[in-house]
């Protein structure tokens, strides 16, 4: 992947399904990004021992790992405050916890269908900032073909890949929900339970941040689907949450064109959710990706 994602320079990339997960892959200005967000390089390591201690002093739950490179997530996701990234280690905790069944025997592999569906990928490329966008397209979901269970696996699988990117840990993501041809068929699925699990993967409780969550295409029925998620948003993520109906200009204001799909307004092609399972099976067998995932109870062969 080439620096071209990160300067919106305006010329186009070569575009590779390739996950950017070295420390030398970071670019200068998003270092530089790092350190205004409380990254020292001289301190990090002794706050990565404190942060380590605070969870052991308040030993409340027990983690599968602690390594430096594991808690390393934690605090950039929270500006290196303890605290905060304490409690975020916390709900993440509690979120595997009290769904096994998304992490445990899940083999990412057999999720292809939801990339033949084009419900929900993640970009290759990055936008002027440097994050990638995760979009939902909601309208081509049919749940009577797609478990909504299988939607929160890939989002994990997703999640869990990109917060392995320095750059993305440092710089977050951003969210696009398309609800064109959402209809009631779909909100018969979405109970609080569903909704408030949405938001934990979004907002509270994995490693990497949502910058902003995009609304565009909503019709008549959003409104319904929007009183169901809406008790599970806190105040600051309602403060980044843009609803932008048709008008692109509107959503271009927040990602430039050059680094969104032609369906936008911008430049890209649609890329598949499969293309990233391919990027697994043949990049990563055998790789410290693979490893991590294993970790996290996934199956690859």
């Amino acid at each position: 992947m080439t620096n071209t994602n990160l300067t919106g320079s305006g010329t186009m990339p070569t575009i590779e399904h390739k996950l950017n997960i070295t420390e030398e892959e970071v670019p200068e200005h998003i270092r530089r990004i790092a350190q205004e967000q409380g990254e020292c390089p001289k301190t990090k390591q002794q706050t990565i021992e404190q942060f380590r201690s605070y969870i052991l002093e308040h030993n409340e739950f027990q983690l599968h790992r602690n390594d430096d490179k594991f808690l390393e997530k934690f605090l950039r996701a929270r500006f290196w405050k303890i605290e905060n990234s304490y409690r975020l280690l916390s709900n993440y905790h509690k979120f595997r916890e009290q769904n096994k069944n998304y992490y445990e025997k899940v083999r990412p592999l057999d999720l292809r269908h939801l990339g033949d569906s084009d419900i929900l990928t993640v970009t290759p490329y990055r936008d002027q900032h440097g994050r990638r966008i995760l979009i939902y397209r909601f309208g081509l979901w049919r749940p009577n073909r797609v478990n909504i269970d299988d939607i929160f696996r890939a989002t994990i699988l997703l999640q869990e890949l990109g917060s392995l990117e320095p750059i993305s840990q440092i710089v977050g993501g951003v969210g696009i929900f398309d609800l064109k041809d959402l209809a009631l068929e779909h909100i018969l699925h979405l109970s609080p339970s569903v909704a408030q699990k949405m938001i934990a993967l979004l907002v509270t409780s994995m490693p990497i941040r949502t910058s902003a969550l995009h609304i565009v295409n909503q019709n008549w029925v959003f409104n319904t689907a929007f009183r169901i998620f809406k008790p599970f948003l806190n105040a600051a993520m309602k403060e980044r949450l843009y609803i932008h109906g048709s008008d692109m200009s509107s959503l271009h204001k927040h990602i430039n064109p050059e680094h969104l799909p032609k369906r936008y307004g911008g430049l890209h092609e649609d890329y598949s959710y499969t293309l990233w399972l391919d990027m697994m099976e043949q990049q990563c067998a055998g790789s410290s990706v693979q490893k991590e995932m294993e970790q996290l109870g996934f199956i690859f062969n």
